[in-house]
């Protein structure tokens, strides 16, 4: 679920492009074991809802709003590129001490994956390609007014019902304000999920970010509960699940947050 997210949280969304009646050879299982794959050759959009609170002396609270679409290209035969995005809207409330609220847009991820168009031999997905931090955020407490860059990766085997793997980057800044620190941030999604015949998904995974200025780990622990459906032939995956703070900055998260979701299938 990933990990980012930044918290590249792994469940897909569809573009809102118009509904398409489900493929013969997708059924509502097929397609609940493809949304455990990030790289899928599978346009969708998820809407991700997260609370979080605790933060700073305040106790603040954070509500964040990920829109995340996952848009598919197919290079030729033997490649795909896939290009995922998250684009925070954010409300927060004295995350840093009496900071007041703060509502808009957050800094936006954008990666693109170069993935095989086929699992190797042992049965590994694998993407790789870059990853880039674009300062969109409307708020100076809402993004780090900074531009970066980096790699990253995903691996992946699924057997059976059971989905395996790891999504992973590291960004850092090149550009931006001069002052605002700079950024060297890596972001790690193990991930694990079991797809039922009935087409629910039962999902746990980490969205670990370790600063390398500060010296701090943040790291979430998700797990998740989803159901595929059809509303007039358009198929919706509903997520719901909790997220425990394992560690955090000293004026991070803390306890238990939630985690709620819908994503739109466009499956071709």
């Amino acid at each position: 679920m990933i990990f980012f997210d930044r918290r590249n949280c792994i469940t897909p969304l569809i573009l809102l492009l118009g509904a398409t009646p489900l493929c013969a050879q997708d059924s509502s299982t097929d397609l609940a074991k493809k949304l455990s794959n990030p790289i899928a050759s599978l346009i969708s959009v998820p809407f991700q809802f997260n609370y979080d609170h605790g933060y700073g002396p305040l106790d603040g609270d954070k509500t964040t709003l990920n829109i995340q679409p996952v848009i598919p290209f197919s290079l030729n035969e033997d490649w795909n590129l896939i290009s995922r995005t998250i684009l925070p809207v954010t409300w927060q409330n004295d995350i840093a001490g009496p900071s007041g609220t703060q509502f808009g847009l957050g800094d936006t991820v954008q990666s693109f994956f170069l993935s095989p168009a086929k699992p190797t031999e042992s049965g590994i997905i694998w993407g790789a390609g870059p990853v880039f931090l674009i300062p969109t955020a409307t708020d100076d407490l809402l993004g780090g007014e900074k531009w970066g860059a980096g790699p990253t990766i995903v691996a992946l085997k699924q057997d059976g019902p059971w989905t395996v793997g790891v999504l992973a980057n590291h960004i850092w800044s090149f550009a931006g304000s001069d002052e605002r620190n700079d950024i060297s941030s890596t972001f790690m999604q193990p991930f694990v999920s079991y797809n039922t015949p009935d087409a629910w998904t039962f999902a746990l995974n980490t969205e670990s970010t370790y600063d390398w200025k500060s010296e701090e780990w943040s790291v979430p622990i998700n797990f998740t509960v989803s159901k595929l459906v059809k509303i007039e032939e358009q198929p919706i995956s509903l997520t719901a699940g909790l997220r425990y703070w394992a560690a955090a900055p000293d004026n991070g998260p803390e306890g238990l947050g939630v985690r709620l979701a819908v994503t739109f299938l466009f499956p071709k």
